[in-house]
């Protein structure tokens, strides 16, 4: 045993932390298909109240001043793909 053995990462313990809950990042992937509020909400049996809080709380979480931005940035951090 090595005096290292706690300082030793193995690639199943390290596990970035997701930006986006799976719901926003769902709601994100619908929203780069094009697709409307009212689209993202009856596809995934949401109200479109809260498909604009994902999409706001996203927003907040990136820093960014809007929809585009935040697919721009999500795009650019490799959290969303066209």
């Amino acid at each position: 045993m090595t005096a290292r053995r706690g300082l030793d990462l193995k690639e199943h313990d390290y596990k970035p932390k997701q930006i986006l809950t799976k719901r926003e990042k769902e709601v994100f992937e619908l929203l780069v298909q094009d697709k409307t509020t009212k689209d993202i909400a009856d596809e995934l049996f949401i109200s479109q109240k809260t498909v604009r809080n994902h999409i706001s709380n996203t927003i907040q979480k990136l820093g960014v001043k809007g929809r585009a931005q935040a697919v721009v940035e999500l795009l650019r951090m490799g959290e969303l793909k066209l």
